[in-house]
């Protein structure tokens, strides 16, 4: 891949080795964030697929642990984590590929005017190629997680063995493709529209030196704040196709529709149920996954995301 235009690129070129660390920056971002809440993560699951049971967030932990013991609470760790790596790698990496090729395309002048609408196709863009990554990961992990105890194996390698035997009735391995890109691309354009547009707000508002005159602490710590606050945003926006995703592999919904799953449990039901515990998981996870592949970015002198 041909090195950017230096006049849009910085300090920092950004060839195939600026893109190679990214991508490795946002696989670490990502596979370690969301295996690390898949307590959160089983307990969001069920309380969407079945809420007259798990009704809020620490009853549904107690009553999994109750019933299943603590590998209740980790089903879905593998898939979890191997998923969101690889969703990661493309999500953050082909982020910053696509927003230097919208940059280019539009010219320096416009670039600048429509930094926002930049950054909502550099996002939208990778985010395509991110959950093609993600999706068969994703649906055996919600097979996993919402599955009554004994009725599917929790076991990695024993549950993609099962999703690929019964492929027909599972729709594996792309049938959630549709409602993970409903889900996911409006979030990721949501979670890194609003992340720059937070992190320029800083640096315009609040530390208004030029940002390489901050301590990499301080620049984290804006990282950080802007990612939590993004992720509450993006919570919001993505959880009824969220909640689709999860009741899609319910037994009862086998061979219905996303529209006819929608209209049965309503769309108040899909925008609300287990909406604060996402909002809170999101928050968290999200400003982690920025400040995880920000730190990276800063040690491989790269600098951090976002400025003025």
């Amino acid at each position: 891949m041909a090195a950017v235009s230096p006049k849009f690129a910085g300090p920092i070129p950004h060839d195939t080795s600026y893109y190679a660390k990214c991508m490795l920056g946002g696989a670490l971002a990502c596979g370690f964030t969301h295996a690390g809440i898949t307590p959160l993560d089983v307990a969001k699951c069920n309380m969407q697929v079945n809420p007259a049971k798990y009704q809020g967030l620490v009853p549904s932990i107690k009553l999994l642990l109750k019933e299943e013991g603590s590998k209740g609470i980790w089903k879905g760790f593998g898939p979890t984590f191997v998923g969101y790596s690889a969703q990661g790698m493309f999500k953050y990496g082909l982020y910053e590929v696509f927003k230097d090729f919208y940059s280019n395309l539009a010219g320096e002048e416009a670039s600048n005017k429509y930094k926002p609408a930049i950054w909502l196709a550099g996002s939208a863009s990778a985010e395509v190629f991110a959950d093609i990554a993600l999706c068969p990961l994703e649906m055996t992990k919600v097979k996993i997680q919402t599955s009554p105890s004994g009725t599917f194996p929790i076991g990695f390698g024993a549950a993609l063995a099962e999703m690929s035997r019964t492929k027909v009735e599972t729709r594996y391995p792309f049938g959630s493709l549709v409602p993970l890109w409903s889900r996911q691309i409006p979030y990721t354009m949501a979670k890194f529209f609003f992340f720059e547009k937070i992190v320029q707000l800083f640096y315009t508002h609040v530390f208004t030196k030029p940002k390489e005159t901050y301590s990499k602490t301080t620049q984290l710590g804006v990282t950080f704040a802007s990612g939590y606050l993004a992720g509450v945003v993006c919570a919001i926006v993505s959880h009824p196709a969220d909640s689709l995703v999860s009741l899609l592999g319910k037994v009862e919904n086998k061979g219905k529709s996303f529209g006819q799953i929608a209209s049965e449990v309503g769309v108040v039901s899909l925008a609300t149920k287990g909406l604060g515990t996402r909002v809170i998981m999101i928050g968290t996870l999200t400003g982690f996954q920025w400040w995880i592949y920000d730190t990276f970015k800063s040690t491989m002198g790269l600098g951090t995301t976002g400025g003025k």
